[in-house]
């Protein structure tokens, strides 16, 4: 009994060093050494969501973020006829990075995300990006990955959101 107990301690203890590990390197950036494409995982939303994440794909470098891979609800027949480079859709792939802007789809993604980093499976950093329509408050889903301290990088598209959130960054309006 007391041996049991004593692995139950220990291995409860080992998974909370684990997750405060995460969280912790989670805030910091990756040290690529050399500039290396960068496999990205994209979560699309329906609507507005899709519309504002491409546009925000559009403005990185094509070069340094690919291969691109697209998640999108199967329920929305939209998002892929959006997307003019050639994708895939609806199957996951391992990627280093993961990037999303506030739908609901994100969220199962990012903790998978999360969770792979805790069982150093895949270190993949998690970057949000709240929708410009979030002034003044966030989304139920960046509310969840900010305060969980799942998402790597948060960022907010106004500086209102920045004063009350401040672990968030504030990058002025995207769109």
């Amino acid at each position: 009994m007391v041996v049991e107990d004593l692995i139950i301690a220990i291995t409860i203890t080992a998974i909370v060093i684990r997750i405060l590990y995460v969280v912790h390197r989670s805030s910091k950036p990756l040290s690529i050494p050399t500039p290396q494409p960068i496999s990205t995982l994209i979560v699309l939303g329906s609507g507005g969501h899709t519309a504002e994440m491409l546009n925000l794909v559009s403005l990185l470098q094509k070069d340094r973020f690919t291969p691109r891979f697209y998640i999108a609800a199967s329920t929305d027949n939209m998002s892929a006829g959006e997307v003019t480079e050639p994708a895939q859709f609806m199957q996951i792939y391992r990627s280093r990075e993961i990037l999303c802007n506030g739908p609901g789809t994100c969220i199962p993604l990012c903790v998978a995300g999360f969770l792979f980093k805790v069982v150093g499976i895949q270190w993949s950093s998690i970057f949000y990006v709240e929708s410009i329509a979030r002034v003044r408050r966030i989304s139920l889903s960046g509310l969840l990955l900010y305060k969980l301290c799942i998402a790597d990088q948060f960022f907010v598209q106004w500086s209102q959101l920045q004063r009350k959130y401040p672990n968030a960054h504030s990058v002025g309006c995207l769109m």
